[in-house]
């Protein structure tokens, strides 16, 4: 098994012939190249994208910009080559160059490339890191976020506070109110805040730089994970609508987010678009003739797996134009057409990720995409650029052209996984918790003969309002597990998204409940389904929520796994609550506060079950995970050692939530497969 991690790699991206000679290994996942980032050029005739590539002897991914004619007989360019990342290609207006994000000049600003050929120019020169920026539809600006200490009246007042703290002798850090951290950060006082630059035309920043948001106490875009799809410019420039919290006493358990306006050139304070909303507003973006404004929108306050659905307004008036209510499906992210009168949308669905044309005029839907996971998607004209991956398939690029079926555009890893054989996915279905229709998915393992039996990978997803659909993963691969000789089962239990909401909101206050009966009853059903898995040879794994379902099920499904392998799981739900970050999501999930509440956190802790406790388990946990702390990692391993059980705790001092870094990737994966080779073999 841990031979098999050492191979090289290498694999086809649709189901490879029988010739194929190999399995997938996390060596192969590791040094796959990763498509993200696709924008369309203004006249759809060309895209660039990000490509990151893994460098194993420094231990990081390195990303690069790269080109691609929409033609169809166009190979791809690439447009970077550079020791630091080169990312976030935004399209000049005149589709000439890009400008990009570089720390090639010493620290993170923005560049400008033509793309017919010549080299890259510095745009900015600030004494900060840009995090993020857009270019305005008329060239003519820069809007960026950048992280400032909100008492500061200019950057260099941060830069230099900055300093001054790496310098002094004295190292406390003191807080008045939450977030103290968030995500794997411990906050510094700094806030993300909107500025604009004038551009001459020469594609420099010109003047100093405006602070747009800076009346307000919030970060734009969001942290940890907020980026452009936050802010955006109208049509002609002039203005510039965001999403953002206000932070304040109640952030950690607060989701209302608002839709800000706010001219270009500053000089006024925002003006809150959306003040009757108390529940979370997202991604406010205006149609291309300017008249509409759009954006999604929630409708519960504290949820932040409610489902998002389209509101259209009248830019002008706020007049409610068109809206999805009616629609059961969480619209993840959206493009006006060009011509305005169609809404391209993102949702989960049934196990796969398509893309919808939806009318304005009369709400029709249609579905654009097949079976598979579109991750983002750009519109130029009559073209829509998307990025899509599946269970058999790392991302890769597709174009529509106006009513034509989707085409392939890229193949990045086409030569890597040339003799790889990937193991046969099917989705099944079955009568879960209350009789309902529950989905999951078999994967074969990649050497599969009929006649023989195989040992199952029982993996259980995170969340817990997500989904383990039809789609790739770098942390939690099935193919990884098919690979090594295993079948891969995995459920879209109570709780996952693409079902409906209903189906996605059953999982609040019942952790233990419907899940847990739809894991039986699903594993049930793919063993009388496939007979070749062998049900006595079986461990389940998963993480957060999928780790604590591991740890529930030690204590209330003890007898049916020869193994359990729990990441970032949750042990004890009172801790949990008293540690974590995020407290919007404990507190609607279990009920509300732990203090005003123990009971409904007690209904579904599994550490009121400890003694019941005697499957063996590989606990992980990352020492910079603040989502579910890692007390929680060692609260589970001290249980299975007290208790004599087979145990082993893996800890990653530089990792958080997830495991990032290339070799820690291949180590996570070898300690895996290793308890699992011991416990089934």
């Amino acid at each position: 098994m841990r031979r098999l991690l050492l191979a090289a790699a290498m694999a086809t991206l649709s189901l490879p012939s029988f010739a194929a000679p190999r399995g997938l290994n996390a060596a192969d996942l590791v040094a796959l190249a990763r498509v993200s980032e696709a924008q369309l050029s203004p006249n759809g005739r060309s895209a660039v994208y990000t490509l990151r590539e893994t460098d194993l002897a420094a231990d990081r991914g390195r990303s690069d910009l790269w080109l691609i004619g929409t033609d169809g007989v166009s190979t791809p360019r690439r447009l970077t080559s550079s020791e630091e990342n080169d990312t976030a290609a935004d399209w000049a207006p005149d589709g000439g160059g890009i400008y990009f994000l570089s720390a090639r000049g010493g620290s993170t600003q923005v560049w400008y490339l033509p793309v017919a050929g010549g080299e890259a120019t510095q745009v900015t020169r600030l004494p900060l890191d840009v995090g993020s920026f857009r270019i305005s539809p008329r060239g003519d600006r820069l809007l960026f976020g950048i992280e400032v200490f909100p008492d500061c009246g200019d950057l260099d007042c941060t830069r230099k506070r900055l300093d001054e703290r790496k310098s002094a002798k004295q190292h406390g850090q003191g807080y008045d109110q939450l977030f103290v951290r968030h995500w794997d950060k411990w906050q510094d006082g700094r806030v993300s805040q909107l500025y604009a630059f004038a551009l001459d035309g020469e594609h420099n920043a010109s003047g100093s730089p405006v602070a747009l948001t800076g009346s307000l106490d919030a970060n734009v875009p969001s942290k940890p994970f907020g980026d452009r799809p936050d802010y955006d410019f109208s049509p002609d420039g002039s203005q510039v609508v965001f999403a953002a919290r206000v932070r304040g006493r109640t952030e950690p358990w607060s989701t209302n987010f608002d839709v800000y306006r706010v001219p270009s050139d500053g000089g006024v304070a925002p003006v809150n678009l959306t003040p009757d909303n108390p529940a979370w507003d997202a991604q406010p973006a205006f149609s291309p003739d300017g008249r509409l404004l759009a954006h999604i929108a929630m409708d519960r306050p504290g949820f932040e797996a409610d489902r998002f659905h389209l509101v259209v307004r009248d830019a002008a008036t706020g007049a409610l134009r068109f809206t999805t209510r009616d629609w059961d499906r969480s619209i993840a992210a959206f493009r006006f057409s060009a011509d305005g009168r169609q809404i391209y949308a993102v949702t989960e669905h049934l196990g796969q990720r398509p893309i919808w044309s939806i009318n304005i005029k009369d709400g029709a839907r249609r579905m654009l995409t097949g079976p598979g996971n579109v991750t983002e998607f750009d519109v130029a004209g009559d073209r829509i650029l998307f990025a899509m991956q599946s269970l058999i398939s790392p991302v890769d690029l597709y174009l529509i052209v106006g009513h034509a079926l989707p085409r392939r555009l890229t193949e990045v890893n086409a030569v890597r996984l040339a003799d790889v054989r990937f193991g046969e996915p099917e989705q099944f279905s079955f009568a879960g918790a209350g009789g309902e229709q529950v989905y999951g998915y078999v994967v074969k393992p990649w050497n599969w003969e009929p006649g023989k039996s195989y040992p199952v990978a029982f993996i259980v997803h995170g969340g817990p309002q997500s989904s383990y659909a039809n789609t790739w993963s770098y942390r939690w691969n099935p193919e990884i597990y098919a690979g090594a000789g295993l079948a891969a089962v995995f459920i879209d239990f109570h709780g996952s998204q693409g079902y409906g909401q209903a189906f996605t909101d059953s999982i609040s206050g019942d952790w233990g409940g419907k899940p847990l009966e739809d894991l039986k009853k699903g594993l049930a059903a793919a063993a009388e389904r496939y007979p070749w898995l062998d049900r006595d040879r079986a461990c389940a794994l998963g993480a957060s929520y999928g780790g604590y379902m591991m740890n529930w099920i030690a204590g209330n499904w003890p007898d049916r796994f020869r193994c359990l392998v729990n990441h970032a799981g949750v042990f004890d739900h009172r801790t949990m609550y008293y540690s974590t970050e995020e407290l919007w999501f404990v507190e609607w999930d279990q009920g509300g506060p732990y203090y005003d509440n123990p009971a409904a956190h007690e209904k579904s802790n599994p550490a009121n079950h400890v003694s019941a406790w005697k499957t063996p388990m590989l606990v992980i946990h990352g020492a910079l995970d603040y989502r579910i702390p890692y007390p929680q990692g060692i609260a589970t391993f001290t249980a299975l050692q007290r208790r004599g059980i087979d145990s082993r705790f893996l800890f990653f001092p530089d990792e958080n939530h997830w495991i990032s870094k290339p070799a820690n990737s291949l180590q996570w994966y070898e300690e895996v497969l290793h308890w699992l080779d011991a416990h089934l073999q």
